[in-house]
């Protein structure tokens, strides 16, 4: 993994935080009632928060178990005996079980979302590649590098970012590397989630 970026985007809050809580102190009967205010949860970014050239590292490595490989496999109806025969894959050239390398792409794609598209809807994968095989046991790491971003014509709420993410093992093998092209709501337009409705003393 080369540590040159250009910059490193992961630390730069966007999508972070929000409302911190009250930090008043005046005592007073309708504040004390009313509580610290809530702090928001990562909602992800926005159209207006991707900056093309910038280097987003997710935080986030999931291990690849061995139920994980076989279930998946068996669930989308995967035939290839290289995934769950191990006496099969013992004779293969890597002695061993190979995971779906359709997991992997799912794996890579769902440890960027809360960083890339937890906003957006995909259009389209292109130069998906698999330089290395993924075995049970292995730990996968993301990043992906913003390349392009355009508003779109036809959908004036929206805009078009075009991405490349790459998975890696933890040794810092590169496993699977895509371009990604996503629609993003802009800021203000992405559907809200329901908050709470918390009834007080005066309406009991």
């Amino acid at each position: 993994m080369p540590d040159n970026d250009k910059h490193d985007a992961r630390s730069t809050g966007l999508g972070l935080g929000g409302p911190q809580p009250s930090a008043s102190t005046s005592g007073t009967r309708g504040e004390a009632a009313q509580g610290p205010a809530p702090i928001e949860a990562s909602a992800g970014r926005c159209y207006e928060d991707f900056e093309v050239g910038a280097i987003l590292r997710h935080p986030l490595g999931r291990t690849v178990s061995q139920t994980d490989n076989t279930w998946f496999t068996l669930l989308t109806a995967n035939t290839n005996p290289i995934h769950f025969d191990t006496y099969y894959a013992a004779q293969t050239e890597f002695k061993r079980p190979l995971v779906n390398s359709c997991f992997t792409l799912a794996l890579v794609v769902g440890l960027s979302v809360n960083d890339v598209s937890r906003n957006a809807v995909n259009l389209g994968w292109d130069e998906v590649r698999l330089p290395a095989p993924v075995f049970e046991g292995d730990t996968i790491y993301a990043r992906t590098e913003v390349l392009s971003k355009r508003e779109s014509k036809s959908r004036p709420h929206q805009g078009l970012v075009e991405i490349k993410t790459i998975g890696y093992k933890q040794d810092g093998t590169v496993v699977l590397t895509y371009r990604r092209t996503i629609l993003v709501y802009k800021r203000g337009h992405a559907p809200r989630i329901p908050q709470p409705v918390i009834a007080t003393s005066a309406s009991r």
